[in-house]
């Protein structure tokens, strides 16, 4: 009987921990979600979806105001070293899910301005690069739900062929400007959504490395390889 009281707050902790759990995977399939439809509106030239996506981006920041103010509930009970490093890697992995959803709503703004122009033969390449971002978002939710630190480090080194792909496709639409004048308005607006989607990775390893930290504690990762050489492109 002493017990009952002891047992009583674990299970509500776990209970909480486990809905919180829920909500950040919530929160990152509506934005993986988000940059898919921002993708298709890009290939569909549809200003109309892309004005919808711009709207549902308000849904994915206030759940992250909600995870945050759960998060701080978890705090206030008093938890552990292993729990407070779930209750700071969840405030962590929340932000950077909200970031993801206001890169992909970048994305369907910039996509309005792009259909002012003709089409281009490079939406091809942010789409490949678009698909990219989008594995690698939804491998580190699966990551994050089964608390794996191995498969978050695999989706970490995922990174290295986004910012390959970003920086070919970067490469490529600096080509075309120079060789046709017509095409620099456009090609611009290319290049800041390759860029939104490029963050994307980067906020996507940010979770990964938040999953580590939060199975592993402080034990060391090797540096990342980054391969986005786009601030040496002369």
């Amino acid at each position: 009987m002493p017990n009952q009281p002891t047992e009583h707050i674990v299970k509500s902790y776990d209970d909480e921990r486990a809905r919180l759990t829920s909500e950040i995977l919530r929160m990152g399939e509506m934005a993986a979600a988000q940059l898919e439809a921002a993708l298709d509106v890009v290939e569909r030239r549809d200003d109309k979806a892309a004005a919808r996506i711009i709207a549902n981006d308000e849904a994915i920041d206030t759940l992250e105001q909600e995870i945050s103010q759960d998060v701080m509930k978890l705090a206030l009970r008093g938890p552990l070293a292993r729990d407070l490093r779930d209750i700071l890697a969840a405030l962590r992995i929340a932000a950077d899910i909200e970031r993801i959803g206001d890169y992909a709503a970048n994305v369907a703004k910039r996509s309005t301005a792009l259909n002012l122009a003709p089409p281009l033969p490079y939406t091809r390449g942010l789409t490949q690069l678009g698909q990219l971002a989008v594995r690698q978002v939804r491998e580190v939710l699966v990551a994050f739900r089964d608390s794996d630190p191995d498969a978050a480090r695999r989706v970490r080194a995922q990174d290295a062929e986004i910012d390959t792909v970003y920086t070919g496709l970067f490469r490529e639409l600096l080509t075309y400007m120079m060789e046709d004048p017509r095409a620099i308005t456009p090609s611009t607006h290319l290049l800041f959504m390759a860029k939104n989607i490029e963050r994307i990775g980067d906020h996507a390893t940010n979770i990964a490395e938040n999953i580590w930290f939060q199975v592993r504690g402080d034990e060391p990762l090797l540096p990342r390889d980054k391969r986005d050489f786009t601030n040496t492109v002369s």
